[in-house]
């Protein structure tokens, strides 16, 4: 049995208009306030305007920025019990042609930013032995494509700091949870096929299965959850 919300206060990090969207409106109807942060805070105008959720600047692979975020949402009273890190970046193609430069951005943007807004999230849950961390995975979180290195470096190495932070903290009463996001996500720019009806994945479904985690009983916490259409195969 899924329990009352608990928390009310969430944090979506890598915010744009695809799964943040949905979460901040499935968040919101929960009856949580939500506060939503990306690199350029001017593209989440509109559905942040439709939620109600606030917005903030921060590149999430930058500790002074994820440091100054925190900071400001706890001056504002908003420091967040969810905190959803969800942001991706990645760059394709053979190895022997890979810019290392690329490379470095993208393991800093899917791996090591996880862990900067982690610590800075968990710093502040610890004391209330009380909170959430959920981190959006990809079907290379657990499958190294061919041209997809770099990718597949980041977020393996996502997939093992949720891994290790739920066997840290999940004793100290924060719920650490991966999700495995195994499919494309349907969208506008992206619609499924017309002869194939649900093979891809729905942004608001998707953030119905994150906010049942949330309502998980701490006697049957899920630490991955793996979600995808029934065309991909696996």
């Amino acid at each position: 049995m899924l329990r009352p919300m608990t928390q009310s206060s969430a944090l979506i990090v890598g915010a744009g208009s695809g799964l943040s969207a949905s979460l901040a409106r499935t968040f919101t109807k929960a009856g949580m306030k939500v506060a939503l942060a990306a690199r350029s805070a001017t593209k989440l105008a509109e559905f942040a305007a439709a939620t109600g959720a606030r917005t903030y600047n921060c590149d999430a692979a930058q500790r002074d920025e994820v440091e100054a975020l925190f900071a400001q949402l706890d001056s504002e009273g908003h420091t967040p019990d969810v905190v959803v890190y969800n942001p991706s970046y990645r760059v394709r193609g053979p190895l022997i042609d890979l810019d290392p430069a690329e490379v470095e951005k993208t393991l800093r943007i899917s791996a090591f930013g996880g862990f900067l807004v982690a610590q800075a999230a968990v710093r502040r849950m610890l004391p209330r032995n009380h909170g959430a961390l959920l981190f959006t995975g990809a079907s290379a979180s657990v499958k190294g494509y061919a041209q997809s290195a770099a990718f597949a470096m980041g977020k393996f190495a996502l997939r093992g700091l949720a891994q290790s932070l739920a066997r840290e903290l999940g004793p100290q009463g924060i719920h650490v949870a991966h999700f495995v996001i195994d499919g494309g996500i349907r969208s506008a720019r992206r619609p499924e096929p017309a002869d194939k009806p649900d093979s891809m994945l729905d942004p608001e479904a998707i953030a119905q299965s994150y906010l049942q985690v949330l309502q998980q009983p701490r006697s049957a916490w899920s630490q991955e959850i793996e979600l995808r259409p029934w065309v991909e195969k696996f």
